[in-house]
């Protein structure tokens, strides 16, 4: 199969979604996108807007309101928040495409998933994040180094849907890991999303910067990680990546001094932004809850 005859949806025009189909579109890929309401709107008459090195640019993107369960695509990337995978898979469930990429954490694993749209299902986590403003996108990119786009099959075998994705993002130019256990990548990943935000949010509300920059903020992200690390390990989860296992036995001073230093960068203030931070405190709220779910019914309680 030709990369140049793959064709792409992105289910999702937020950030993530967003960021995908640009660097797709570049690439030379057919790529559609799926937007609804306001979205749809600004995507058909201005193009996809992003902001490069201060500049404000416009990328023309085939953007529709409307799948139909015939409309076939190689690759469906869901680019959604966790609290709206189940509905978005809802959406997609009788459209006979055969390769839906979930981009997006998951607490519990894949079964809930699995019910809805089978084997179709290939976990993935995105490698950047950023915001949209005024119908405008501002990425950010961290090194490839930290951090890059994760992928790969719940069997952790190696497929040819595998290598046709990895094929992709090798055309697209960007930095991928093929992971072998994606389940325990996604629960370990869900902590630290647990951990940070809830540092970040108190009782659905944004703590004030002032607040946020404290050694007690920090403490709290120290204590809440490394109880859910535990945790997962006896619920017989492998916690991956492994930088968290070297977290796990850092002295509780190392980690809240490296928190408190992390709470002054610019993304954690783009995490306590008003825009981001009522779509991330649905997440992380589902996310703890299905946690404790998978959990209990591992006998393991917090």
């Amino acid at each position: 199969m030709s990369i140049k005859q793959d064709k792409i949806l992105i289910f999702g025009a937020g950030v993530i979604g967003s960021i995908y189909a640009i660097k797709f579109i570049e690439a030379g890929l057919d790529v559609t996108i799926f937007a609804r309401s306001n979205r749809f709107k600004v995507l058909k008459e201005n193009g996809l807007q992003y902001s490069e090195k201060g500049t404000v640019k416009s990328i023309k993107v085939n953007v529709i309101d409307k799948l139909e369960n015939d409309d076939v695509y190689d690759f469906i990337f869901v680019t959604v928040h966790y609290d709206q995978s189940e509905s978005a898979l809802l959406a997609l469930k009788d459209n006979q495409s055969k390769n839906i990429v979930m981009m997006t954490n998951t607490s519990m694993g894949f079964s809930t998933w699995q019910n809805i749209v089978g084997d179709r299902i290939l976990p993935a986590f995105p490698g950047f994040g950023g915001q949209i403003k005024d119908g405008i996108l501002y990425a950010r990119f961290a090194s490839k180094f930290l951090i890059a786009t994760m992928f790969g099959e719940i069997s952790g075998l190696e497929t040819e849907r595998v290598e046709n994705l990895s094929k992709i993002f090798k055309t697209a130019k960007l930095p991928y890991t093929v992971n072998k256990d994606m389940k325990a990548y996604l629960i370990t990943h869900s902590i630290s999303d647990i951990a940070l935000l809830g540092g970040l949010y108190f009782e659905n509300n944004i703590n004030d910067e002032k607040t946020a920059k404290t050694r007690q903020t920090a403490h709290k992200i120290t204590i809440t990680l490394k109880t859910y690390l535990r945790a997962i390990q006896k619920a017989g989860v492998d916690i991956n990546p492994p930088v968290f296992r070297i977290m796990l036995k850092c002295p509780n001073f190392v980690l809240d001094f490296f928190f408190m230093i992390w709470l002054s960068t610019k993304m954690a203030k783009d995490m306590m932004l008003p825009d981001y931070a009522n779509n991330a405190t649905n997440e992380v709220v589902k996310l703890k809850n299905d946690l404790l779910k998978f959990l209990s019914k591992k006998g393991v309680t917090i």
